[in-house]
C-alpha cells in the first residue's frame, strides 16, 4: 500500500535506512574480521606488514596507506607502503585532503604507525572508518609483535647454529686461524655488517696495539693486517672494560671512513683475548640493542668454544708426552738392555768360535745389533721434541734429506743419534745448511751410488757425508764448499774434505756447543 505521491506508508523510509546500515555494519564488522584474520595469517615480519597495509587500505576505501615501525629510540627501522604504484615511499608528500593516523601497539609501547590517506570516493573519512581503522591496528600491533617474537628467535636460532658449528670445526681439528675466520664470516653474514673483523694483540702481552688478524667481507684485503692503537679507540676500550659497544664510526680505531660498528669483547677467563667488530658502509642504520646483545652473546660462545678447543689440545699434548715417556722408558729399560745381554753372549761366543769365517760372521752381527742399539736411542731421541716447537733438528735433518735426495737413486743410509734437539736455533739452521749442501755436492759431482750421512751430538755437532762416487773434481766452481767453510768458521768450528783409500769422498763438518 502507497500513498498518492508513491511513497509508502510513514516511517518505510526510515526503517528502510535502519536496514541499509544494518547491513552496512554488518558488511564492515565481516570486512573488519577479514581484515584482522589476514594479517594475523602468518609470523614473517614483511609479508604481515604487507598485508596490514593492504588490509587497512581496502577496509576503508582508502588510495592510499603507508607503515612505519620504530625502534626504541624513535627511528624508523622499517616502511611499507600501499597503493603508490611506483611512486617510492620517500616522493608520498604532497599536501592530502584528507588524512587518518593510528598507533600500532603491543606490550605498552608503540611499535610504529599506521597512516591512511585519500578515500577512493574523495569523502573524509569518518568516525567510523577512525574506529574500524583503530581495530585493525589492535590486531595488526600483536601481529608484529609476534612476527617480530619469530624473527628474532629464528636469528639466535641461526647464531646458536653458527655457535654448532664453530665448536664442530674446532673439535675435527680445524686451525685456530681458519676458525676467527669462520666467526667472522658467520658475525658479517647474520647482523648484515659489511664487513667484520676480529683483531688481536700484535704479540702475546702487547697491551698496546692490536692488528686485524681476519677479516670478512669486501673490504678484506685493505682492513687485514691494519694496527689499532688500544688508547684512544673503541676497540682498546672495550679491550679493557670488557663492554660491547655500538658506536656510529670507528675512523679513530682503523684510519678509514667506515660506517656504524659493533665492537664486542672476546673474552679468555676475566680478561678480553681481542675484539669483534662488526661494520656497516656509511650511511647505514646503526645498530640497535638487540643486535648488540646477540652478537656480544655470540663472541662469548665463539671464546668459550676457542678455550675449550684450546684446553682439550693441551690435554691431548700431555697424554701424547706421557705415553711417548713411557715408550722412550721401556725401550731404554727392557729392549736396549735385552740388546745389549744379547750382543755380550755373542761377545762370549765369538771369543771361542773355532773358525775364523764364523767369527768374521759374528762380529759382523754383533756391529748390525750396536746399530740397532743406536737406532733405538735415536728413536727414543725423536721420542721428546723440544718444548714449545712442533719439530726439532732431529725431524728437520730427515726432512731435508728426504728432500735432497728425491727420486736420484741414489742409496742412502742415515745415522742420526745423540739429543739433537737441544742444539741451538742458531747452530741448527748450520746444520741443515751443511746436509743439503753436501748432498747437493755428491749428486752433482760423485756419480756415486751410495751415500752415506751421520750426524752425532757429544761436546761437539759432528756431520760427517761419505759417498761411493769418483771424489771431488780439481777444477770447478767451490762456491758451496767455501759456504761450508764460513759456516764452520761462524759457528767456531772445522770443516775438511777427506779422500779414503778405498775411494770416494768424506766431509767432516764440526762445530762444538754454543
Amino acid at each position: 500500500m502507497t500513498d498518492v505521491d508513491g511513497r509508502g506508508p510513514p516511517g518505510a523510509d526510515d526503517a528502510r535506512n535502519s536496514i541499509d546500515e544494518a547491513i552496512s555494519v554488518r558488511s564492515r564488522m565481516d570486512a573488519l574480521l577479514a581484515a584482522v584474520l589476514a594479517v594475523s595469517s602468518g609470523l614473517e615480519l614483511d609479508k604481515t606488514l604487507d598485508r596490514i597495509v593492504t588490509a587497512a587500505r581496502e577496509l576503508v576505501g582508502a588510495r592510499y596507506s603507508t607503515l612505519s615501525l620504530l625502534g626504541d629510540d624513535g627511528a624508523t627501522t622499517a616502511f611499507v607502503a600501499a597503493g603508490v604504484d611506483g611512486v617510492t615511499p620517500a616522493l608520498i608528500g604532497p599536501p592530502m585532503r584528507t588524512f587518518l593516523d593510528v598507533p600500532l601497539l603491543a606490550r605498552g609501547r608503540v611499535l610504529g604507525r599506521l597512516s591512511l590517506a585519500e578515500k577512493e570516493d574523495g569523502q573524509g573519512f569518518t568516525g567510523d572508518d577512525e574506529r574500524v581503522v583503530v581495530a585493525l591496528a589492535a590486531a595488526a600491533g600483536i601481529a608484529v609483535d609476534n612476527a617480530c617474537l619469530y624473527e628474532e628467535s629464528r636469528a639466535r636460532q641461526r647464531w646458536l647454529e653458527a655457535v654448532g658449528e664453530i665448536s664442530a670445526e674446532l673439535l675435527g681439528g680445524t686451525g685456530v686461524t681458519d676458525v676467527l675466520r669462520l666467526i667472522a664470516s658467520r658475525t658479517a653474514e647474520l647482523s648484515g655488517a659489511d664487513n667484520a673483523l676480529i683483531a688481536l694483540p700484535s704479540r702475546p702481552g702487547d697491551k698496546r696495539t692490536l692488528v686485524v688478524t681476519v677479516c670478512s667481507g669486501p673490504d678484506a684485503d685493505a682492513l687485514t693486517g691494519r694496527r689499532i692503537p688500544v688508547e684512544r679507540s673503541t676497540s682498546g676500550a672495550v679491550l679493557h672494560d670488557h663492554v660491547p659497544r655500538s658506536v656510529p664510526g670507528l675512523a679513530s680505531d682503523l684510519g678509514v671512513g667506515l660506517g656504524p660498528a659493533l665492537v664486542v669483547p672476546l673474552r679468555s677467563g676475566e680478561a678480553s683475548a681481542g675484539v669483534l667488530v662488526a661494520v656497516r658502509a656509511p650511511g647505514e642504520s646503526t645498530f640497535d640493542e638487540h643486535e648488540l646483545q646477540i652478537v656480544s652473546a655470540f663472541a662469548d660462545q665463539a671464546a668459550l668454544a676457542l678455550r675449550d678447543a684450546e684446553s682439550q689440545s693441551a690435554r691431548r699434548e700431555l697424554d701424547v708426552v706421557a705415553d711417548r715417556d713411557r715408550i722412550a722408558r721401556d725401550l731404554h729399560d727392557h729392549v736396549i738392555q735385552r740388546l745389549f745381554a744379547v750382543g755380550l753372549a755373542m761377545k762370549g761366543t765369538l771369543r771361542r768360535a773355532g773358525s775364523p769365517a764364523i767369527g768374521d760372521r759374528l762380529a759382523r752381527h754383533i756391529g748390525q745389533l750396536q746399530e740397532v742399539i743406536e737406532e733405538i736411542r735415536s728413536s727414543i731421541f725423536d721420542l721428546h721434541p723440544a718444548p714449545g716447537e712442533d719439530r726439532g733438528l732431529r725431524a728437520k735433518l730427515r726432512s731435508v734429506i728426504t728432500d735432497s735426495i728425491g727420486d736420484s737413486g741414489v742409496r742412502a743410509t742415515v745415522h742420526i743419534s745423540g739429543p739433537l734437539d737441544d742444539v741451538p736455533a742458531g747452530l741448527a739452521e748450520h746444520a741443515q745448511a751443511v746436509v743439503r749442501e753436501a748432498i747437493s755436492n755428491v749428486l752433482r759431482h760423485a756419480e756415486a751410488a751410495e751415500l752415506a750421512i751421520t750426524v752425532t751430538l757429544d761436546e761437539d755437532l759432528v756431520i760427517v757425508v761419505s759417498d761411493t762416487g769418483i771424489g771431488m773434481p780439481e777444477a770447478g766452481a767451490r762456491s758451496g764448499l767455501r759456504n761450508l767453510g764460513q759456516r764452520a768458521a761462524e759457528a767456531g768450528g772445522s770443516f775438511r774434505i777427506e779422500r779414503p783409500d778405498e775411494g770416494g769422498t768424506r766431509l767432516v763438518w764440526l762445530a762444538p756447543l754454543p
